[in-house]
């Protein structure tokens, strides 16, 4: 009777036959074991009055005198609203334009129309929010175009950067345009292999073009989009400081200052270093908190939504 191989045999092999795939995958590796899990280590400072000279070793614990430090602050309730609106906004508001943009592109039945339209919609992912920040405010500025517009209908000029009402409408406003085409690489893959021949079908039984896109490909791509919301919903509380911070002002503060742009100036600015860590990690509790639940609810109201 022939025994089978051991585990470890089996992974040398699979190694062996397969190490181009493994030296591929070596890169992203390393960088996800330097970048994202050795830094986890250091969230141990979080609960230390961390000084660069002592080091984490040398460093005196405090406990949770940090996290006391943070929801006793006189900015914290605004902060913490800050960030919570503007994540609602772009995690839950904004997250279903990816998806109609993706169910649009793949109606366009002409080739060259529709991979001019996904390139026009890819290509403001690939600029800095540095530039794109630049142009808001030179459109949106006394000798832009918003103001040109304004001054030939005989109306004054207006600051839209300066005023706090118009934050969060220019901050969503900028995140479709520039994130939103980029959002839809994962739908167009979904809906490309979807079977040609379930279409066929229901051509067949005289279904039409909205019955199939509502019968049959927004049931098969309900599993992509709750498993990229899932995604997305782990970093509710993490909106990325480089918008936030190119769009603000300071007479925007009230409205747009998050726990990034919060975290910039009393981490990097004022070297407070272990406070700041608290304020990191208290977001990415609430992140795992989020993933966590959802993904409950995801596996309990569908067969195959969860992540795990």
């Amino acid at each position: 009777m022939k025994k089978s191989g051991t585990p470890g045999g089996g992974l040398a092999l699979n190694v062996r036959k397969y190490w181009p795939l493994y030296v591929m995958v070596l890169p992203g590796l390393v960088y996800l074991i330097m970048f994202r899990y050795i830094p986890i280590f250091g969230s141990v400072i979080a609960f230390q009055d961390y000084s660069v000279f002592l080091g984490i070793s040398g460093s005196p614990f405090v406990g949770l005198k940090n996290f006391i430090r943070l929801f006793n602050s006189f900015d914290f309730g605004t902060i913490f609203s800050n960030t919570v609106i503007l994540g609602l906004i772009k995690t839950v508001l904004l997250f279903p334009v990816p998806v109609a943009m993706a169910l649009m592109i793949n109606e366009i039945r002409s080739s060259w129309i529709k991979k001019s339209v996904q390139t026009a919609v890819y290509i403001p992912h690939f600029l800095s929010w540095v530039i794109v920040g630049g142009l808001v405010f030179d459109i949106l500025g006394v000798g832009g175009l918003f103001n040109n517009i304004r001054a030939a209908m005989g109306l004054g000029v207006m600051l839209p950067m300066q005023k706090e009402s118009w934050f969060r409408p220019i901050f969503a406003f900028s995140s479709v345009w520039k994130e939103s085409g980029w959002g839809t690489v994962v739908y167009l893959a979904a809906l490309s292999g979807m079977d040609p021949s379930i279409y066929e079908s229901a051509s067949i039984d005289g279904a039409s073009r909205a019955q199939r896109l509502t019968r049959i490909t927004l049931p098969l791509l309900v599993p992509t989009i709750l498993t990229m919301f899932l995604l997305n919903i782990g970093g509710f509380l993490d909106l990325g400081f480089e918008q936030v911070y190119n769009l603000q002002t300071p007479m925007t503060y009230n409205v747009s200052d998050i726990f990034d742009t919060y975290v910039y100036r009393a981490g990097i600015l004022q070297a407070q270093y272990s406070y700041t860590t608290a304020v990191g990690l208290f977001q990415s509790v609430i992140g795992l908190v989020l993933v966590v639940t959802f993904n409950k609810l995801a596996n309990k109201f569908t067969e195959d939504g969860g992540l795990w």
